[in-house]
């Protein structure tokens, strides 16, 4: 009998609360899937032999990543900026890429993973896309839109087609993709909301957040299942 997958997840920074915390919806996830959570949090040791303990890595949504660090501009509509969280989660996924770890990245860790490979971000896609599609209900709510997936791509095949309905909750996006990266998902307003990396072993990295509805859609929960199974 093979071992759970141990799975770690960055956590948000402690902010204001002095509290490190991650919705449940994440952990549930994973358990779901047959993996064991592992929470990670913004100023552990730099990833190092501990890492080798991990069978597969989410990095989770949550606040802006500081734009100085694609060449963006400061905005009005930025939030939680967190400089500790931004130098773990960027070190920690350098770590696991050297590593070829399995990698679920998810909004916030989608654009982190753009930018680590040089790419760039829409401060604020209001500005850029309009209100042609909402991809967070007003203040900061997820809403569902729907998606146009790449056929032949791996995420058409563990989401079970080429259209799927997505839980939004963000306000940034890719604006130019980092190296290696193919698009393999859009929104009706053609941003680009999930991308693959060539040449990797299993890595899928999406703008929506799909453990908010993978407890009743089994194509969302299939990330985290495949995430699990890549790492036994």
């Amino acid at each position: 009998m093979s071992r759970a997958s141990l799975i770690g997840l960055s956590t948000y920074g402690r902010g204001d609360n002095k509290r490190y915390s991650l919705p449940a919806e994440y952990v549930s996830a994973v358990r779901r899937a047959g993996g064991v959570p592992v929470l990670l949090t913004p100023g552990m040791p730099p990833p190092g032999d501990w890492l080798e303990r991990l069978d597969g890595l989410i990095l989770s949504g949550g606040g802006d990543i500081d734009p100085a660090r694609y060449g963006g501009a400061p905005h009005e509509a930025l939030y939680a900026i967190d400089a500790q969280r931004d130098a773990f989660e960027f070190a920690l996924l350098a770590a696991a890429l050297a590593r070829r770890m399995p990698l679920l990245a998810i909004c916030r860790g989608l654009q982190v993973l753009n930018v680590h490979l040089g790419g760039t971000l829409h401060e604020h896609l209001p500005d850029v896309y309009g209100e042609q599609v909402a991809h967070r209900a007003p203040p900061r709510e997820p809403t569902p839109h729907a998606l146009r997936i790449a056929p032949g791509s791996r995420l058409a095949a563990l989401l079970g087609g080429e259209a799927a309905v997505a839980s939004s909750w963000h306000h940034q996006g890719i604006d130019t993709l980092g190296r290696g990266l193919t698009p393999v998902a859009w929104a009706p307003d053609g941003l680009i909301e999930a991308v693959e990396l060539a040449d990797y072993p299993w890595l899928a990295a999406v703008q929506w957040h799909p453990e908010l509805t993978a407890d009743k859609d089994p194509a969302q929960q299939a990330l985290f299942d495949a995430l699990v199974a890549a790492g036994q």
